[in-house]
């Protein structure tokens, strides 16, 4: 397994400390030979801000964005893992408190508004542990 996650992105755009760089995430179909027929095949495009580079680049240049691959892990942790157990298990308690179903799911859903309200405030610490880089295409 490989230690970095790497994509090829265009910067978007460069202030004096970050860098906002544009990457096209495609499905992982993207390169089947049938993907024209297919509604499973889409792509996204996500900017990614680089806080840390050293170089010069310029906008509209192609570069490599990379991170940690332990990174894209706390990402998908933070993001969708904890949140589903809040979720499970706040259901689990409030169905058995409350008759009501959908009471009990609205209750469970709300209880996603007090962690990504705490996940918000820990954005700084976070930015520091979720960081990505660049190097350009000709170092690749």
């Amino acid at each position: 397994m490989s230690k970095t996650i790497e994509h090829i992105g265009i910067v978007a755009n460069i202030t004096a400390d970050k860098m906002y760089v544009r990457i096209t995430q495609h499905s992982a179909c993207h390169d089947c030979h049938a993907k024209s027929a297919c509604v499973a095949s889409s792509s996204a495009d996500k900017q990614v801000i680089i806080d840390n580079f050293t170089g010069n680049y310029s906008t509209g240049e192609t570069v490599m964005v990379y991170g940690k691959t332990s990174t894209g892990l706390l990402a998908v942790l933070l993001a969708f893992v904890i949140p589903f157990c809040i979720i499970l298990f706040s259901l689990f308690i409030f169905q058995q408190i409350f008759t009501n179903e959908a009471l009990s799911a609205l209750l469970a859903l709300a209880t996603l508004v007090p962690y990504y309200f705490i996940l918000s405030l820990s954005n700084k610490k976070l930015t520091k542990k979720l960081t990505f880089s660049v190097r350009k295409m000709e170092d690749v």
